[in-house]
Order: structure tokens, then C-alpha cells, then sequence
């Protein structure tokens, strides 16, 4: 809820991904599967911001 207050201060479009996504989570039969993909591309995503500003 912090995450979605945050974001939605910041830009509306955050919470509709964010939404979707917890949306696709819940649906998709596969939840573990998509949460694990979620966390890696994540975190990837993070390291390459990290090794970016380097």
C-alpha cells in the first residue's frame, strides 16, 4: 500500500502497472512463476542501474 501511495502521488500510470501486474498475479495459474520472473527481471534491472551510474 505504501508502494501504490507513493506512486500514485508520483504518476498515475505507475498504479495502473502496478495493478495489472498484482492483477496477472493473482490470475495466472503460475503465480510462483511469475512472481520469481518479476523479482529477477527486477532485480537485473537494479544492477544494471547500479553498473550504469558507475
Amino acid at each position: 500500500m505504501a508502494l501504490l501511495f507513493v506512486a500514485g502521488v508520483m504518476n498515475l500510470l505507475w498504479v495502473a502497472a502496478i495493478a495489472a501486474f498484482v492483477l496477472v498475479e493473482k490470475l495466472v495459474p503460475l503465480d510462483r512463476l511469475v512472481s520469481y520472473t518479476a523479482g529477477v527481471l527486477l532485480a537485473a534491472w537494479g544492477l544494471w542501474v547500479i553498473v550504469r551510474s558507475l
